[in-house]
């Protein structure tokens, strides 16, 4: 364990992509079976305890550190792994914490009742460092700066194998992978996995360079497609077999049983998942409520039945057609959905254009009139690779829309930003109120950043935890997608996609949007 607290500690306080990468690549290659795996599986949230919870975490602190004096170091440090590390008052004499394989095992094996008393015990027996990890480990929320795809390329790297190798058996192993390791050491073969009955990594695009890009590009060799508010997910349908992935790997099928339940064939298909009557989109906000429940409710089945608009085939039957182009594969898969009539599945309409100003006619009223996030561009050609190559797919997104909103509540961030006031709940007139209608942690400069920190502290009316709320005198020019009714929100607006475009330091509180104002935006959405 003591080596994964160094990595967790290392990674942590690394900036640097290289380094990051250099320590990920040394643990791997000299930490022994199974540790090495766990680690991998935390490091890349494949690993996840049933039982601990912040909450609970929480709990086991506050019996032994008075509540205010906790409340005022969270709210100061931001991070609940540090600040229990920080603040836990007993400390024994340190000894050897299990190895990550066994603590992961003592985790699953103790039951709800007796984890406080080991967690308190191994709380105890750590360094500051260890405690830290034990708490990463214990909840998940690592927070650290690494990515699966940092991960696995770490993997390459201590292996020598190609990343888009390790990529296609990812999601066919299991923890703690023995048998990838075997491979990546050279002992055994690469692990045997169904191609066409697992997850496969997806083909990203690439925002599109308005001026760069199309100045460069004939139009003639690409095809263009809407872009779709929904989530992008890939479906795998076997013999009797029917799987559904989001686009990180995650089997969502058990939320949308109207779509599992009504395919049929085989094949493996890249889509959007919407929800809508008759195959016509609802509002993001429409499938965010299904999104939410790990089981679909027999309402939203009815009130929100869910499809999908299919736009690629990966494989035709069992037949893997990932390296033919766009062209061949658009023929490939309509003639597929021919032959296998779909009730939850249709194609994605290809967009005739003439050229680039014609596209770009065609993008503006799609926002305008259905609100379409913009367009998609493809290059005929391209076959479809894992991960976000350059110059086969593009996408064009709709000019954001554009509201000031006062700043209500300010949050400490977390990791690099636990220090500072970073998330940022904003509103609109209602009357003589300002009402919340979104949250914002982006979009902004590291120096901007300070300045809002200072602002927010000089300006705090009272606090709540880590979150202030603060006079309502600061303005914010905040881009945003759609705005769409949200019961969630005391205003009944919710924002997609907000981002602060710009921090109006000029402008009065009293020339912000009102909620009279969103309702134009909502009924564009």
């Amino acid at each position: 364990m003591k080596r994964f607290a160094q990595l967790l500690e290392l990674l942590a306080l690394t900036p640097s992509r290289t380094r990051k990468l250099a320590a990920l690549t040394q643990y791997f290659r000299e930490i022994p079976d199974p540790d090495r795996g766990f680690a991998l599986a935390v490091l890349t949230g494949a690993l996840t305890f049933r039982n601990v919870k912040p909450a609970l975490l929480k709990d086991i602190v506050l019996r032994e550190v008075d509540p205010t004096l906790f409340a005022m170091s969270y709210d100061y440090v931001g991070d609940l792994g540090e600040t229990i590390a920080l603040i836990w008052p007993h400390h024994g004499q340190q000894s050897d914490l299990p190895s990550l394989t066994d603590l992961i095992e003592l985790f699953n094996m103790t039951s709800k009742a007796e984890l406080p008393k080991l967690i308190a015990a191994l709380l105890t027996q750590a360094g500051i460092n260890e405690r830290w990890a034990v708490v990463k480990l214990a909840t998940g929320a690592l927070r650290i700066g690494v990515s699966a795809r940092l991960a696995k390329t770490a993997l390459a790297d201590m292996s020598g194998k190609d990343l888009q190798e390790i990529e296609e058996v990812w999601h066919g192993l299991k923890v703690p992978y023995l048998d990838l390791f075997a491979w990546l050491d050279g002992k055994a073969e690469r692990p045997h996995v169904d191609q066409s009955a697992r997850f496969h990594p997806l083909m990203l695009s690439n925002p599109i360079d308005e001026e760069k890009d199309l100045g460069r590009f004939d139009p003639k060799d690409f095809s263009a497609e809407w872009k779709w508010d929904g989530i992008r997910v890939q479906l795998v349908l076997g013999d009797g077999t029917v799987s559904l992935f989001s686009r990180t790997g995650d089997d969502i099928a058990n939320a949308f049983p109207d779509i599992v339940e009504n395919a049929q064939g085989v094949a493996v298909l890249d889509g959007e998942l919407l929800v809508g009557k008759d195959f016509e989109p609802g509002s993001f906000n429409d499938l965010q409520q299904r999104l939410n429940k790990k089981v679909a409710s027999a309402k939203h089945l009815k009130d929100s039945p869910a499809f999908i608009r299919v736009y690629d085939i990966l494989f035709d039957g069992r037949e893997d057609v990932r390296t033919l182009e766009w062209t061949e594969r658009r023929r490939r898969l309509e003639a597929w959905l021919k032959a296998n009539p779909q009730t939850r599945l249709d194609i994605s309409e290809v967009l005739p254009f003439a050229d680039w100003d014609d596209l770009a006619a065609q993008r503006r009223q799609g926002a305008d009139e259905h609100g379409h996030e913009g367009v998609m561009i493809k290059l005929r050609g391209s076959p479809y690779v894992p991960g976000r190559p350059k110059g086969y797919w593009f996408k064009w997104k709709r000019d954001p829309n554009v509201v000031d909103a006062v700043l209500m509540y300010a949050q400490r961030g977390h990791g690099k930003r636990s220090s500072f006031y970073s998330d940022y709940t904003f509103g609109v007139w209602k009357g003589n109120e300002i009402v919340p209608i979104g949250k914002a942690y982006f979009g902004f400069t590291d120096e901007e950043l300070k300045l809002l920190d200072k602002w927010i502290r000089a300006n705090t009316l009272q606090a709540f935890g880590p979150v202030r709320e603060v006079k309502k005198e600061l303005v914010f020019e905040v881009a945003f997608d759609s705005a769409q009714e949200s019961t969630r929100h005391k205003s009944g607006v919710a924002l997609r996609f907000p981002r602060i475009s710009r921090i109006r330091w000029d402008k009065p509180a009293s020339e912000a949007a009102t909620l009279a104002d969103m309702a134009v935006f909502v009924a564009a959405s």
